[in-house]
């Protein structure tokens, strides 16, 4: 029998095992921050799951009239709002048809504008981002998972991580789910990450539950090693259901 992706009921709320209000914090990684991870971010954050996301470029790279014809932007420091702008006053016919006008006006109606990874400041408080869908328990700089994209962002990620040295000495699982990067995949990625995201936090509330609320939520690798164990099962289980999205996993530091 063939199987296909997502082979359960979908949904924006969390299950039913998350009745209460705490939720895990997330973080969605691509490569320029403005396809894969942002459908992630959008889906996230309308679960009311706190969400932030990044890409792992050097710079933020979109299509152009041609493969060797780029459109690029700075992370940081270009908002998608100039990007839509800027593409719309290029070749509206052109941008609108190949999907970026309309993956930008997503965008603008998340946050600001693209975040690379690198530049970001584990722990400090994120208080200007403020106005970003998701961003409510995300203002101490702190997240619980990063779900990476594609196998190179991962490697970035874990790289950068290792560079970093662990300062806060806390754990974070680094997953990868592999998408293609189109609409269409993107899309149905965001599916899958949604239900990855249910799934991990049903998990979370009862350890929480069991160990104490104040205690899980320290973060610390002692406090959550009974939700740790749990993972590689929980990723099992909703790899059976998304076959076509690979999976890779670890446990980082920050």
């Amino acid at each position: 029998m063939e199987v296909t992706n997502g082979n359960v009921p979908q949904g924006e709320e969390a299950p039913a095992g998350a009745a209460n209000d705490y939720k895990l914090k997330f973080c969605t990684v691509c490569a320029s921050n403005n396809n894969r991870s942002m459908e992630a971010h959008l889906r996230l954050s309308q679960a009311n799951y706190p969400v932030i996301s990044f890409g792992t470029g050097s710079l933020v790279r979109l299509p152009g009239p041609t493969i060797t014809q780029p459109n690029v932007y700075h992370f940081n420091k270009t908002s998608y709002d100039s990007i839509y702008k800027e593409l719309e006053a290029k070749d509206q016919r052109l941008y609108k048809n190949n999907g970026i006008l309309n993956m930008i006006n997503r965008n603008r109606g998340v946050k600001w504008g693209p975040e690379r990874w690198q530049d970001w400041q584990v722990g400090v408080p994120r208080l200007q981002h403020s106005n970003d869908r998701g961003s409510d328990g995300t203002e101490g700089g702190l997240v619980d998972i990063v779900i990476t994209c594609e196998e190179r962002c991962w490697d970035a990620v874990i790289d950068d991580l290792l560079n970093r040295g662990s300062p806060l000495n806390r754990p974070v699982h680094v997953i990868n789910v592999e998408i293609r990067d189109n609409h269409e995949e993107a899309a149905i990625g965001g599916q899958g990450i949604l239900d990855l995201a249910n799934s991990l936090n049903a998990v979370a509330v009862e350890e929480r539950a069991a160990i104490g609320a104040a205690a899980f939520d320290s973060g610390n690798s002692f406090s959550r090693a009974t939700f740790d164990d749990r993972v590689p099962d929980i990723l099992a289980a909703w790899q059976e259901r998304w076959p076509n999205l690979p999976a890779t996993w670890t446990v980082a530091w920050f």
